[in-house]
């Protein structure tokens, strides 16, 4: 089976994680996901293939005659997509692409444009897969899931390129920033890995943002409006003063490159109470720092302020630049632009606006830099996959793990 025949097929299944769910994984449904793919794993031959309690899949592909000595390297990718865009009743179809725009839904007039996309541009003549235009594909990280298990298909069959002992993983509810909390790295027992979690085929991803989340908590004063003055302390208005004291220009919509970033993700209130919720973004661990501190601050200068009211802000560390665990195993980047380079592609590094599980990981002790998918538009109704690249990064897990065949 084909790489993207089996995204089309995993499309189906709906696994948008929960921010506000306390279990592990965040939704029934993953798990639901979760035994499918052992199911699969283990009909091609992957014995140990297993969902533990928390979501978790894991399953080795064994070493080739001679090479049992090799390190274990893993390949990694999330179940879970994003809960910002519906995932239900998935429509997937793949097509050839002549050019111009894509109707996805005629009657909602909903198009998948190069005007508005310039990269379709570079697909005129490839298959590519995309929905409806209702829902997003599931290609982040639905894409990467179906690389690796074709991959393992081939690494099973005769012929296949020599390797070491491969391990699978794949987590959940890496979109609300938890797919590592409860990845077991010992129990894993790769030296290396790679995530298979980025965009176009060719993506070397090896730096990625410093995060930390901030919730801010108000609680006013809700008198009678007719006799307010000088009593009410309305919550709402004290969450928009906040707001106002962070930098406006340093939000995702005005910032690219290494510019780092505070973004609102939610905000709701009333006069008694409100709540903000926002990520704090930037490539330098001191910049982020000094951002955390520059949010507590407009916390404090709220709350004196308004002495009568309450301000409370939370900040949580997410995850960490990997770069810093990448450097000193710089050998998986150089690797991977070797391999990309073999397979006719060009190598692509730069900033990641975001992160990846490979982000922790790479700080709980394996390193993890993450490649591309061949999907584009992620977390989008116009996500689309092309599935000549996604042929591509299988290709490129097959050449990896040959490499690191030989490596003592």
């Amino acid at each position: 089976m084909k790489a993207y025949e089996r995204l089309m097929r995993y499309a189906e299944f709906a696994t948008a994680s929960a921010e506000n769910s306390d279990t592990c994984p965040s939704t029934p449904a993953q798990l639901d996901f979760a035994a499918a793919l052992v199911d699969e794993l283990k009909a091609l031959g992957l014995s140990d293939a297993a969902v533990d309690a928390n979501g978790y899949v894991f399953a080795t592909i064994p070493a080739s005659e001679g090479c049992e000595s090799a390190p274990v390297i893993g390949f990694i990718a999330h179940m879970d997509v994003s809960p910002e865009v519906e995932d239900k009743n998935v429509k997937p179809r793949a097509l050839v692409y002549g050019g111009g725009d894509i109707v996805l839904n005629e009657d909602r007039q909903i198009v998948l444009s190069p005007n508005d996309f310039p990269v379709l541009n570079e697909y005129v003549g490839k298959t590519l897969v995309v929905t409806d235009g209702t829902t997003l594909l599931g290609g982040d990280d639905k894409a990467g899931i179906a690389e690796i298990i074709t991959a393992a298909e081939r690494l099973l069959a005769s012929g296949a390129p020599r390797h070491g002992r491969i391990r699978i993983g794949f987590t959940p509810d890496e979109e609300i920033g938890r797919g590592a909390d409860r990845f077991d790295v010992a129990a894993f027992g790769a030296k290396w890995a790679y995530t298979i979690d980025g965009g176009r085929f060719g993506e070397v991803d090896y730096e990625t943002f410093n995060a930390a989340s901030l919730k801010v908590s108000i609680t006013g004063r809700s008198t009678h409006p007719g006799g307010a003055k000088g009593k009410m302390l309305n919550a709402s208005m004290l969450a928009l003063e906040y707001d106002r004291l962070l930098p406006a220009l340093d939000r995702p919509e005005y910032t690219c490159g290494y510019q780092g970033f505070f973004h609102m993700t939610s905000m709701s209130g009333s006069v008694e109470s409100a709540e903000l919720h926002y990520i704090i973004r930037d490539h330098d661990y001191d910049k982020l720092t000094a951002r955390c501190e520059y949010a507590r601050r407009a916390a404090d200068e709220l709350q004196s302020r308004y002495p009568g009211a309450k301000i409370v802000a939370e900040i949580k560390e997410s995850y960490r630049n990997m770069r810093e665990k990448i450097e000193p195993e710089f050998h998986l980047v150089d690797n991977a632009y070797r391999a990309i380079e073999a397979l006719g592609g060009k190598p692509i590094s730069s900033p990641v606006r975001g992160g990846t599980d490979g982000s922790r990981l790479s700080f709980m002790g394996l390193p993890c830099p993450n490649l591309g998918t061949g999907s584009h538009n992620g977390h989008s109704r116009y996500e689309f996959a092309c599935a000549e690249e996604m042929e591509q990064c299988c290709e490129l897990i097959l050449k990896l793990a040959e490499m690191y065949a030989d490596v003592n």
